[in-house]
């Protein structure tokens, strides 16, 4: 399984990416060495995240969540 997963950045900043392990990369990006933007804008927490089949499917999926303004981000990643 693949997941997509929504972070909030201390910055206010969404960040979203997909991984296997979504616990494992959220300790990755805490620790400082996720994804660069999360080195430069450490998280504050893990809004949650969605499965999918495979890897296609997630990366679709986060593309599509990367293109939507703030608000409906989250209300993707919710089901609404």
């Amino acid at each position: 399984m693949w997941f997509l997963y929504l972070i909030e950045c201390r910055n206010g900043a969404l960040y979203a990416g997909i991984t296997t392990d979504v616990e494992a990369r959220y300790a990755k990006h805490a620790s400082g060495k996720g994804a660069k933007y999360t080195r430069a804008n450490p998280p504050q927490r893990l809004i949650g995240s969605i499965a999918f089949e495979d890897r296609s499917s997630a990366s679709k999926a986060e593309y599509k969540i990367k293109q939507l303004p703030r608000a409906e981000k989250v209300a993707f990643l919710l089901g609404g």
